[in-house]
């Protein structure tokens, strides 16, 4: 996947990449711009029979599909606690589904079932407002007065992201919607949702600041090892008059959901922190039957996974 050839998508993905490092503190080399703190597990899909009605992607017409999941903290610094309560959620969780060698198509997801603005550019004026905002900065500072000016900014923030008991209890959410063309050519618009087999689970604010600053992988560790993890992926449907290219914008939850398939996560991948820096989520699917239904934030979203990743990528030691 080449980087845009357009100065100006050019130029905001190097401001959007610049913006998460001054929130993060600068740089920190070999590791994410966000979401630095991760994990890699592989595992299988497999789709649900009623998918193949949806889309002609191939991943949903094979009986199987080897994946590759990554769990994470939201923050960019790869020494975030799983229990800080600004910098580890949203919680992150990225699948890679290898249809064959070097090809693939993605979904990348996140605990809450939102985001904060509708545009690349409205998220760069929140992150510099949030870097601009330290402890000595008068009142009302720069992050007060962007939250006073974009009410679904504030409903983001202000949204309750409780502590997990565990990776494997936690739910995700594509929040920006994707165009399903079925074998008859049919259309439909969707959002992905991905729920674990067992349902979520949480814990009160204090009991998570009691527990340890590795809690969460330290449990995936022990989870794992009793036997495989697993998640349903639905798909909300969007109804006739719902907006389908905001992702700040929540259809009601009447929407019917669609079984998409499911994963089972078996194994740590192998030399799992290389392979997590080698790694490069696309938002954009490219793959036959889904694309993209025209929110403004996919391919600023893509270019910054990109320029994220080269950057990580030679940092290599």
């Amino acid at each position: 996947m080449p980087l845009p050839t357009d100065e100006k998508a050019l130029a905001l993905g190097k401001d959007l990449l610049q913006a998460f490092d001054n929130v993060d503190g600068g740089y920190h080399p070999g590791f994410r711009a966000a979401h630095a703190k991760g994990v890699l597990l592989t595992g299988t899909f497999v789709p649900s029979q009623e998918a193949q009605a949806l889309t002609k992607a191939p991943h949903i017409h094979n009986s199987s599909t080897p994946v590759s999941v990554r769990f994470s903290d939201f923050a960019g610094v790869p020494s975030v606690a799983d229990n800080d309560p600004q910098g580890a959620s949203p919680r992150g969780c990225a699948i890679r589904f290898h249809l064959a060698e070097h090809v693939h198509t993605d979904i990348v997801s996140h605990s809450a079932n939102s985001f904060p603005t509708r545009t690349a550019e409205e998220f760069l004026e929140f992150l510099r407002a949030v870097a601009a905002s330290g402890p000595s900065a008068p009142h009302p500072n720069p992050i007060e007065q962007f939250l006073g000016s974009h009410p679904a900014a504030l409903a983001f923030v202000q949204m309750p992201k409780p502590f997990p008991t565990s990776f494997a209890r936690e739910h995700f959410f594509a929040v920006s919607a994707f165009k399903f063309t079925s074998p008859d050519g049919s259309v439909s618009h969707g959002r992905y949702r991905v729920f674990p087999e067992f349902g979520t689970e949480y814990i009160e604010a204090d009991d998570a600041a009691a527990k340890g600053p590795n809690y969460l992988f330290d449990e995936l560790a022990g989870r794992l090892m009793a036997g495989p993890i697993k998640f349903e992926i639905s798909v909300q449907l969007a109804g006739q008059d719902d907006v389908v290219d905001n992702a700040t914008i929540q259809w009601p939850e009447d929407r019917p959901a669609l079984k998409f398939g499911e994963i089972t996560l078996n194994a740590f991948a192998p030399n799992n922190e290389a392979e997590q820096r080698q790694i490069i989520f696309d938002p954009i699917p490219r793959v036959d039957g889904i694309e993209t239904a025209g929110d403004p934030l996919f391919d600023p979203r893509a270019t910054i996974y990109l320029m994220s990743g080269r950057r990580r990528r030679a940092a290599q030691p």
